[in-house]
């Protein structure tokens, strides 16, 4: 029950706190595509912030639509994929719509095919994909035919919708202002291989190397976890003959600063280190981390604004990028060697 104290809030009193009509209040809840973003901004702070809930009942009796989107994560326990699932949540309550979702663990205990299928038997209006590796894309073309799909990655794909933080671009960001510095030696430690957000972060640094006409040493696939970083960093030579470090992402960054500080290498004196995310204690690390952001609420936003529109016989972009940010901190400077 939607409640301010005791008493259930009504959808008029949320469009007089908004300063809209309740015909707005509800174009809003129902993605109508003709409302200016500020009004929609506007209206949905004020649903979140007095917990508004519609009448979803009432709601799938008058549309034959049971307003619930399956969401299906492959390693939820990352940080990026389960900040995605948590934007993806807030907004599809927001506006109206409740979310079921299901994770695939790192040791596959279930199949990303029988978690798809126990999605779609719930009767959901559509399906949102987060963080997928090559297969489990592969598997939903034969499953979700018929479902309005959404696949949160950074390649337009005929088969779905798709949206994602640009990730080559990203990976381009923290090269470029490596190379700025005066680097021309930067190794890539890569997340797993199979993961898509990994292949174009590992495609991004590639090219840029490439582009610079700089040497390319082969990237260092780890498993996205601090403890590879930190083994991986350990294992060095106290001088290597690298200038500069790409982690694909924070965590993996968070080990090798740890591992390189045991050997004896100074960061950013003897190796420069970004990361990828910029994850909330990136900024506490030592040295606080240069790294890549990325903005996983508008992750969510476009992604459940674009499975409302198909839902409710709207267009909507068949792919949709969102632009990273390069964030500089105190683990990156010009080579001294």
């Amino acid at each position: 029950m939607t409640t301010t104290g005791d008493r259930k809030v009504s959808m008029r009193e949320v469009a007089s706190l908004a300063g809209v009509s309740h015909q707005t209040v509800s174009r809003v809840i129902n993605g109508h595509p003709n409302i200016k973003s500020d009004t929609r901004e506007r209206v949905l702070r004020v649903i979140e912030s007095v917990n508004y809930r519609p009448n979803s009942a009432a709601r799938a009796l008058a549309s034959r639509r049971s307003n619930r989107i399956g969401v299906l994560v492959d390693s939820a326990m990352q940080y990026g994929p389960n900040s995605t699932l948590r934007a993806v949540e807030d907004v599809a309550r927001a506006t109206g719509f409740s979310v079921s979702s299901i994770t695939v663990s790192e040791d596959r205990a279930i199949s990303a095919h029988a978690a798809a299928e126990h999605l779609m038997s719930q009767g959901i209006d559509a399906l949102c994909v987060i963080a997928p590796r090559s297969s489990s894309v592969d598997l939903l073309r034969e499953i979700s035919e018929g479902l309005p799909t959404l696949v949160v990655k950074a390649e337009p794909d005929e088969s779905f919708l798709t949206v994602s933080v640009d990730q080559h671009l990203g990976a381009t960001l923290a090269v470029d202002h490596l190379i700025r510095l005066g680097h021309r030696d930067i190794l890539h430690v890569a997340g797993p291989l199979d993961w898509l957000d990994a292949r174009g972060r590992e495609r991004g640094w590639r090219e840029r190397m490439q582009g610079e006409g700089l040497s390319v040493r082969d990237p260092v696939v780890g498993d996205w976890t601090a403890d590879f970083g930190y083994e991986f960093a350990h294992s060095l030579d106290p001088m290597p003959a690298f200038t500069a470090i790409f982690a694909g992402n924070d965590q993996m960054a968070l080990g090798v600063l740890h591992g390189l500080h045991e050997i004896g290498v100074r960061v950013p004196e003897d190796v420069s280190v970004v990361g990828f995310d910029d994850i909330p204690e990136a900024r506490h690390f030592q040295p606080p981390l240069t790294t890549v952001r990325q903005d996983f609420h508008a992750v969510g936003q476009r992604s459940i604004e674009s499975l409302l529109a198909v839902v409710q016989g709207r267009e909507a972009p068949r792919w949709s990028l969102i632009v990273p940010e390069l964030v500089v901190r105190k683990s990156t400077a010009p080579p001294r060697r």
